[in-house]
């Protein structure tokens, strides 16, 4: 029997190429080629890429039929809550009744509302209802960061009290209804999916059954590796970073490490810059050109790019570099630069810590600290035979058709006994 499945975004990645948005639309667009799936790609939007158009809550994306952009402009963002329950609600609810989805996988539920959750148990009861727990949105009031607002201090936990002392201005009761309110409906949720078993630990820590959620790693669409770059000398001093600019990235960790090297008389590498900073405060903007400016020509600032274009621009570096400060679930740069046979120099906490396996396909740095990665650089430049070495124990990311398999299995498994799933599990 063909399975019907609703694959739903908070934006689409034609917009916003983030890494949910890539991975939901790349496993959609796999569900796409297989003849025992029908699928509709849901994502929501607003007016920082599209107009509302008149009449309707729906806007196409180029010629796709199977794709659908919901125009979203009334979302409060600390309950995760659609307000909008006169235009948004209703054609979401002739979607999901024109569709009829089998599965509803939810990958996020900015813009969309958090509601959504339970519309869809409403209007289609027997549906299996699955969501891929990529950050910390439920938990973290402060951009799903788990960041504290003051101190660039990691958040290992959260409790109304400490919530409140981040935003003074917002009662700890209103924290404790918050997070009351996502969780009972996210009590209406099937099955859980955690990239990484770092993402699931803290959701069992915020109160989640530990046997809801199953982990499965992200994966990506099979290409060819990009060639390594030339090196008459053996020396690997090319390092290279992607994504986009912003204080949780650090970006600025990155360009103070790069400092510190020149001024301690190492002036033989590159660091090649490759993202864009949109919406960005005008202090951080000023701070990051400043740094750039300073460390030139060691820097070079490449800009945004698109997916298409990455394994031209990772063909000049010899490693990645992950420096991001908050605890980041499973990025898929790291994923990337595997696939493309790059060693990857990350932080170490969170799911980077996971990800690159310190001395076997990569370095780990502590996060937020110049030092540690400058001397992490310098190391990388400077010790024979290590580039070679964790090149060598690189293991590539799953392809994304074994994960959408993966995925698919999970769908499948919802509400059957386990001795059923057991015997499913031997055969495949």
């Amino acid at each position: 029997m063909t399975m019907r499945v609703l694959v739903v975004a908070h934006n689409h990645p034609d917009f916003h190429p983030g890494g949910t948005e890539i991975f939901a639309h790349d496993l959609f667009r796999e569900y796409r080629s297989r003849p025992d799936v029908e699928t509709l790609f849901l994502a929501a939007t607003n007016h920082l890429h599209r107009e509302q158009r008149p009449g309707t809550s729906f806007q196409s994306v180029g010629d796709a039929p199977d794709e659908v952009i919901m125009w979203s402009g009334h979302f409060d963002r600390f309950y995760l809550s659609q307000i909008d329950s006169y235009g948004v609600v209703p054609h979401l609810v002739n979607l999901l009744e024109e569709f009829r989805p089998d599965v509803v996988h939810i990958h996020h539920v900015l813009l969309l509302g958090v509601e959504f959750i339970a519309l869809v148990r409403r209007i289609l009861p027997n549906a299996r209802i699955v969501m891929t727990l990529h950050d910390y949105y439920a938990i973290c009031a402060h951009d799903g960061l788990m960041m504290r607002t003051k101190n660039r201090e990691r958040c290992d936990r959260a409790t109304p009290g400490r919530c409140s002392s981040c935003f003074p201005d917002i009662a700890a009761d209103r924290f404790l209804l918050r997070e009351q309110f996502v969780k009972t409906l996210f009590g209406q949720v099937d099955r859980f999916i955690a990239p990484s078993r770092f993402i699931k630990d803290r959701f069992v820590a915020w109160g989640l059954p530990a046997d809801e959620i199953e982990v499965v790693a992200n994966g990506r669409p099979a290409v060819d590796p990009a060639p390594h770059r030339l090196s008459q000398d053996g020396r690997r001093p090319v390092f290279g970073y992607f994504g986009n600019l912003n204080p949780w990235k650090g970006v600025v960790s990155l360009l103070k490490a790069s400092q510190r090297l020149i001024s301690t008389g190492v002036v033989d590498f590159e660091l090649r810059l490759h993202g864009g900073a949109p919406f960005q405060s005008p202090e951080f903007i000023e701070e990051l050109d400043s740094l750039v400016e300073e460390t030139d020509p060691h820097v070079v600032r490449l800009g945004p790019y698109r997916r298409e274009e990455l394994p031209t621009l990772i063909s000049a570096v010899d490693w990645v570099v992950v420096p991001s400060i908050w605890w980041e679930n499973a990025p898929l740069v790291i994923q990337e630069a595997f696939l493309h046979h790059r060693p990857v120099i990350a932080s170490n906490i969170g799911g980077m810590a996971e990800a690159v396996r310190d001395g076997i396909d990569g370095l780990h740095v502590r996060a937020d600290d110049p030092v540690s990665l400058a001397n992490a650089m310098r190391r990388a430049m400077e010790t024979p035979g290590l580039w070679d070495r964790l090149v060598a124990g690189i293991q590539p990311p799953a392809d994304i058709r074994e994960v959408a398999e993966r995925h698919l299995s999970v769908y499948r498994a919802i509400g059957q006994p386990a001795e059923i799933i057991e015997l499913e599990a031997d055969a495949a």
